[in-house]
């Protein structure tokens, strides 16, 4: 692992020496004679190794007094991978922070969800960040802010209360020390030739570790779409998503070195919450040089990573809706999973107004928990049993008895989703991979994953199939995406734009 890299002097000089992209996110280089801090990639001429020094995260070199370099934008670098696949605390409470919840609940907040101390939580991320929640999510803000300054005509004022700054003031002084820039000279900077779009349109570039695969990440999003709410249109996936004071309507396309990101937002204060939860949707932290590093260890799985590597694990923006999704798919087809939803949607979703200006594609928001807790079971055109399945979920997570949020443990998630009627290890297994996030999780009942058995000549049941896969630990929700894509199916396709 490589969450104290940072202390590994010898090997943060060479991977700065070396420009070596696959570090970004992972350290924070900075320069003592310049007061700059970058990425290990940044293309300047890098400096005699005694004028470095290293540090875990941005918020950590900010509070250092470093500034960012205005050259490679250490701050929009990829995400650490630690925060994904770990599910201690430190790795839960960043995934909270990133979702925006110090900038709504402050610290006590943060600890609140977490179940412990505002002292445990402070010492826990200090020791292993170099800096508190306060910092870590200051440091988030003024990401935000340069993303709203550069890309928009929003007034600065408008800009620092979207980005959760107290005041103006703050905002002024956090952005000068950050960016040794004044907000106007940022925007300054960049407007040369670059008009900032309208309020409200956003267009974004979302970076990530190569290699990506998009066929299986977005042919799964765009099979498995819900009419209404998600849908594959010019080459890019758009879907609409419920946000803290709002909502949105993304449309994300994939690039060679970036994925492109147009977000409309009917409030920018969720500007922050919206990209992290792109960024979970496409898995776009993840490592793939130590995930394929691993299974292609694997002689039955080296050929199917070499044939398409950076598979990532195609996730979601609501795991409430998702799970609510892996019940309407129990047992049936993929289009009947997609009626079953369209179906929920269009009786119980909130009719939204598509930026684009089309009277059809995207016309609603997922339903709400609280929204299907009041529906009538017998307008369900499934079984019985399936009917109490779905409405014992839409209770439990209505009364918040299941967490299922970026700050939840994964192990006690599971735990509760088992004990509701109707829900298996299938199912149990689907939502650990793409709601809570676990890169871990296998659902070795799954048809398609024992079709892939069969085709490898791996062993043929669940339970021998799943001691198998031992030998894939940590990874095996990569794993599952290398099994499916052995079978023609549309999931595993980039679809034509």
């Amino acid at each position: 692992m490589l969450d104290d890299m940072h202390e590994d002097v010898e090997r943060c000089v060479r991977a700065v020496q070396s420009k070596d992209a696959r570090f970004d996110g992972w350290f924070y280089g900075a320069v003592i004679t310049t007061g700059i801090y970058c990425r290990p990639s940044c293309p300047v001429v890098p400096p005699k190794p005694e004028n470095m020094r290293f540090y875990p995260s941005a918020a950590a070199a900010q509070q250092a007094g470093f500034r960012a370099c205005k050259r490679c934008r250490p701050d929009a670098s990829p995400g650490s991978p630690e925060w994904n696949h770990r599910a201690d605390i430190v790795a839960r409470a960043m995934r909270l922070i990133a979702d925006g919840v110090v900038d709504r609940e402050g610290v006590p907040g943060l600890a609140a969800r977490l179940g412990y101390s505002t002292r445990q939580i402070e010492r826990q991320l200090r020791a292993e960040l170099g800096a508190g929640p306060l910092a870590l999510a200051r440091a988030q803000r003024a990401q935000t802010a340069r993303l709203l300054i550069e890309t928009t005509a929003l007034p600065m004022g408008d800009i620092a209360f979207a980005a959760g700054f107290a005041s103006i003031r703050a905002f002024n002084d956090t952005v000068r020390e950050v960016f040794a820039l004044t907000p106007s000279g940022l925007r300054d900077r960049v407007a040369r030739g670059h008009p900032a779009a309208a309020s409200g349109a956003l267009s974004l570039r979302l970076p990530f570790r190569a290699p990506l695969c998009p066929d299986n990440l977005f042919g799964h999003l765009a099979a498995t779409a819900v009419p209404g709410v998600e849908e594959w249109r010019d080459g890019a996936y758009r879907r609409t998503m419920r946000l803290p004071h709002g909502h949105a309507v993304v449309a994300l396309r994939p690039h060679p070195e970036h994925v492109a990101c147009s977000l409309a937002l009917t409030d920018p204060r969720d500007l922050t919450i919206a990209i992290s939860r792109c960024r979970r949707l496409l898995d776009l932290d993840a490592d793939p040089i130590a995930v394929d590093d691993l299974l292609r260890a694997d002689p039955d799985l080296a050929p199917l990573v070499d044939k398409a590597p950076g598979r990532r694990v195609p996730r979601t923006v609501d795991p409430a809706e998702f799970a609510v999704r892996a019940v309407l798919g129990q047992q049936v087809s993929t289009a009947a999973a997609r009626t079953h939803a369209a179906r929920l949607v269009a009786a119980h979703g909130e009719q939204i107004t598509d930026p684009s200006g089309r009277s059809t594609g995207l016309t609603h928001l997922f339903p709400s928990p609280a929204a299907l807790a009041e529906l009538d079971p017998t307008t369900l055109a499934f079984p019985r049993t399936r009917r109490t399945t779905l409405t014992s979920l839409v209770a439990a997570l209505a009364g918040e008895e299941i967490d299922l949020g970026a700050g939840s443990d994964w192990d006690e998630a599971r735990t509760r989703l088992a004990a509701l009627p109707g829900i298996g290890p299938w199912t149990v297994e689907t939502i650990a991979m793409r709601a809570l996030g676990d890169p871990d999780a296998f659902t070795a009942t799954d048809l398609g994953i024992r079709a892939a058995a069969r085709e490898l000549d791996l062993p043929g049941t669940p339970v021998a199939l799943t001691r198998r896969a031992a030998a894939w630990r940590p990874w095996r929700a990569y794993a599952v995406q290398y099994l499916w894509a052995t079978g023609d199916h549309a999931i595993n396709r980039l679809p034509a734009a």
